[in-house]
């Protein structure tokens, strides 16, 4: 399996490490209704939550740009390479939702994105 494979598993599971840090230490929670206790928080409960529903939309087209540039046979350190990066934007994007850095977490958004574009352009 590749590194670019193995960084899709990452994303995938990434938003989960949002949310518990959401859930860490929170009073009141209540597993029947979750999304309602998570939409209740504030401050930097609020923002992991955001971050993890963030992950959970940027997910899909990453996952396929790495599936589609392999299938096209582009380079594999390319696709290694930004898919290594989109990972490590992507948690540097959760870090700074959380500490409330709003333009930090766009440019780290926007890293990824263009990871997600790199992907694609890559198979092309």
């Amino acid at each position: 399996m590749t590194v670019a494979f193995w960084c899709v598993l990452a994303a995938a599971f990434l938003p989960l490490l949002f949310t518990g840090l959401a859930k860490l230490g929170g009073r009141g929670f209540d597993n029947r209704a979750p999304r309602a206790w998570l939409e209740s928080q504030s401050g930097w409960r609020l923002r992991a939550h955001w971050a993890q529903e963030n992950s959970y939309e940027s997910f899909p087209p990453f996952a396929a740009g790495v599936i589609i540039a392999h299938i096209a046979g582009a380079p594999q350190g390319t696709i290694d390479a930004l898919a290594l990066v989109y990972v490590a934007a992507r948690l540097v994007y959760g870090g700074f939702y959380v500490a409330n850095l709003a333009l930090a977490r766009s440019l780290a958004w926007t890293a990824g994105a263009a990871c997600v574009v790199g992907l694609f352009i890559a198979a092309a």
